[in-house]
């Protein structure tokens, strides 16, 4: 293995007098998970790019109160936990505020943006009808008290606080939606958790900064939550395209094998809530086998509006160009019951100390599935760099399973010839990385936009945002 191709990111922390007298944007990260919903509240340093971790606030999104009567359940989560907007609203103010409390900031003084998403998707028809889901989440970020405009893109310099307005570059470029200079895809939302995959993207550039990877385009990035998310990206310049997204089912495949195991609960429960027991890897091939034959990893393509449980528009994949590529067990989750089926076949007849290596293992092999069909599709360039984050790819041993065993179709080690970046809290990072670019504060001696081993684009945005207003 190459060592300078494999790259493992924690937050690294900074104090709150540090934050104050230096160069820092602050933003928090607010997100509505399946699982757990969180906030993160991170900082930059804007003369150099990296980001730091403030503080942390996780509840199990579970915790989330009842519907009372009359109101309107307007989502559900995976393992079906009803949400209502006030519902949501009261529990994104109630985490806001205690991160900030947790980290000693005062939200005028200290805190400059949030950004906020959702992977909770299982109760839409439609990709765009997470929309509303976000607006719940800006409910409770105004109940909190963030002012409005701390959650939408600065029309100009005197729009941000005194301090910040030497950093911006918006009296030569405006934010035109690439973030990291990734663009969209060109049409109508492909896949309702769409944000997520931009701003996992986002946070494996910014990740990288604190390393010496050049993580720029083309890369490829996983975020393996509860739901899959991520992209990949070719090499255009000065920015790239989304040609390949993915969708379907990730943690909740571990989370089956867990409630199945009766080590959690058998409703509700997760891979998280594994009890600290030891470990023992002796489970039979033939048993792992049927865990991997009963996951699909395909293109997602036909007429179905739904794939993996997150809401899909395939027709409008094909029409951007952009390959699909989903996880799923069953139609749906619909055989995830025989996973957990599995899950206490393994405890009743080797041990609760069994269970996590075979987890470990599960997971590992459907990175490699994942990236053998997208290299199959040709969707994988010579130099494209790999980036996974999410709780069921970051935890226990599966970091250094999958810089030993990822492999090209060709049998070479990625890390052989490709980038690999393991990161965690890429989708929080992704939030700072992405309120930066919507207030056109780039670092141009130390750039995220723009190819591996190229220039900053910030010339070329120039150009193009002229030739866009002369035309």
């Amino acid at each position: 293995m190459v060592a300078s191709n494999y790259h493992r990111v924690r937050p690294r922390s900074l104090g709150i007098s540090s934050l104050r007298m230096g160069a820092y944007f602050t933003v928090a990260s607010v997100e509505l998970g399946n699982t757990t919903t969180k906030c993160i509240i991170c900082s930059t340093n804007l003369k150099t790019a990296e980001i730091f971790e403030i503080a942390k606030e996780v509840r199990m999104t579970r915790t989330v109160r009842a519907p009372e009567d009359g109101e309107k359940v307007f989502g559900k989560t995976l393992t079906g936990v009803f949400l209502t907007r006030d519902s949501v609203s009261e529990l994104i103010e109630d985490i806001l505020l205690s991160a900030l409390t947790k980290a000693g900031l005062d939200m005028e003084r200290d805190l400059h943006f949030v950004v906020r998403s959702t992977g909770v998707t299982a109760g839409f028809a439609e990709p765009h009808e997470v929309d509303a889901m976000v607006r719940a989440l800006a409910d409770g970020c105004i109940k909190a008290g963030v002012p409005p405009n701390r959650m939408t893109a600065a029309l100009s310099p005197e729009n941000l606080p005194p301090g910040l307005q030497e950093f911006t570059w918006l009296k030569r470029v405006y934010f035109d939606g690439a973030v990291a200079s990734c663009l969209p895809p060109p049409t109508t939302t492909l896949v309702a958790n769409e944000m997520e995959g931009e701003l996992v993207t986002a946070g494996m550039k910014g990740a990288a900064k604190s390393t010496k990877a050049d993580f720029r385009n083309p890369v490829m990035t996983l975020d393996f939550g509860t739901t899959l998310a991520g992209r990949i990206t070719d090499d255009e310049f000065p920015y790239c395209n989304t040609i390949g997204s993915f969708v379907g089912l990730a943690g909740a495949i571990p989370d089956a094998i867990a409630r199945g195991s009766g080590l959690v609960d058998q409703k509700e429960g997760t891979a998280l809530e594994l009890p600290l027991i030891g470990s023992e890897s002796k489970v039979s091939d033939t048993v792992i086998d049927r865990i991997h034959k009963a996951i699909s990893v395909e293109i997602v393509k036909g007429d179905c509006d739904r794939y993996g449980t997150v809401p899909v528009n395939v027709n409008a994949a094909h029409e951007s160009s952009v390959t699909m590529i989903g996880v799923d067990v069953g139609s749906n989750g619909s055989k995830l019951s025989l996973l957990e089926e599995i899950g206490k076949q393994i405890t009743d007849e080797y041990g609760p100390t069994h269970l996590k290596p075979v987890l470990d293992e599960v997971q590992v092999h459907l990175v490699q599935r994942i990236l053998t069909l997208a290299e199959k599709q040709k969707l994988l360039l010579p130099h494209t760099a790999l980036g996974v984050t999410g709780r069921a790819i970051t935890t226990g041993n599966k970091p250094q399973i999958l810089s030993n065993s990822l492999r090209l179709s060709d049998g070479r080690l990625w890390t052989s010839e490709h980038i690999l970046l393991i990161v965690d809290d890429g989708l929080a990072l992704g939030a700072a990385v992405a309120a930066r670019c919507m207030n056109s504060m780039g670092t141009r001696h130390n750039p995220m936009g723009g190819r591996q081993g190229d220039r900053c684009i910030m010339a070329e945005r120039e150009k193009m945002q002229r030739n866009r207003s002369d035309t």
